[in-house]
């Protein structure tokens, strides 16, 4: 028998478009042979397939008198609720097996701040960095003399670039503060690492873990913004052209991370390489999967059927 899953989109964050890209991408490429797809678009308290309103109580859906509950949720949601831990705690209360981390690794992950003190006591280099809450008082000037010009200033919880700035003047740095507060209620002020930039995916496919190829960001903007992401100006290398023991030292520390945090599902990570030394940038528990992601470009790398990648997926979350 076919097990049926909802592959759920959308979200509430700035992300939300974006979300429906990779659910879309993802839809057409599951086996329909092996499942009933219901694709399932999360705006708000509004969670709707085909403009039925799902039941909450116990994550079911009403077709043509035919009550439908769900097997598996495929959560494709990126920002707030499927990848802070709030869709996932949901699930978790009612059964259902989900793709994602826990609700716990989730809201851990999510946010920068806490995922960064957690890494601390692990020993994984990281850029240095300064935590603003909002209403808090906060001086440029020390920020700038403590973590050096260029800086970054992002959300501490937020994806997709939105909020984030490359600051290379003290006296741009309360407006890119502000910017970032439109995101979420605290942020990051980090020192600049500059490098090469690579991520590097990882699932696991009958309990052993697999770590994808790794890709090199090349880009001529300032950094890895939206644009570079969706909008074609960035060249992603795959696999990275890099010495063998930095490509390496990257899928070990992923590797490393992932069992670290008790990650389950797919994850992607994101490093910048500085001479011999990898330095972590974040971790991305609902990965973009849309067409032009970063993390079926490394599933094509490594030579792996699409359709089967995400049937592993599914299966790996029961």
């Amino acid at each position: 028998m076919k097990k049926n899953i909802a592959l759920i989109y959308g979200g509430n964050s700035s992300e939300w478009q974006i979300s429906i890209q990779s659910g879309k991408f993802v839809a057409s490429h599951i086996d329909r042979s092996r499942y009933n797809v219901y694709e399932v678009l999360l705006r708000g308290a509004s969670w709707s397939m085909d403009g039925k309103e799902i039941d909450k109580t116990d994550f079911s859906v009403t077709v043509n008198g035919e009550r439908i509950k769900f097997d598996m949720a495929f959560i494709l949601i990126h920002g707030t609720p499927g990848e802070n831990g709030l869709l996932q705690g949901y699930l978790e209360m009612l059964g259902i097996p989900f793709n994602t981390c826990s609700a716990f690794v989730s809201s851990l992950t999510f946010d920068k701040h806490s995922c960064k003190r957690f890494l601390d006591f692990a020993g994984v280099k990281m850029a240095k960095d300064l935590f603003i809450r909002r209403g808090s008082s906060y001086s440029p000037a020390e920020m700038a003399r403590e973590l050096g010009l260029p800086l970054f200033v992002k959300p501490s919880s937020g994806g997709s670039s939105f909020g984030v700035t490359k600051v290379k003047h003290e006296a741009e740095l309360e407006k890119a503060i502000e910017e970032a507060f439109k995101e979420c209620d605290s942020v990051l002020v980090e020192e600049a690492v500059s490098g090469r930039e690579v991520t590097n995916g990882i699932y696991r496919e009958n309990g052993k873990l697999v770590v994808l190829p790794v890709t090199e960001i090349i880009t001529e903007r300032e950094f890895f913004d939206y644009d570079a992401k969706y909008l074609g100006q960035s060249n992603e290398v795959c696999p990275a052209q890099i010495p063998d023991s930095l490509y390496e030292k990257v899928r070990q520390t992923t590797a490393f991370i992932y069992e670290y945090f008790g990650c389950k599902g797919l994850v992607r990570m994101d490093y910048m390489i500085k001479g011999e030394d990898v330095y972590f940038l974040e971790i991305n528990t609902v990965p973009g999967m849309t067409p032009m992601s970063l993390v079926p470009g490394q599933v094509r790398a490594a030579g792996i059927d699409m359709q089967h990648f995400f049937t592993t997926l599914i299966e790996e979350s029961f």
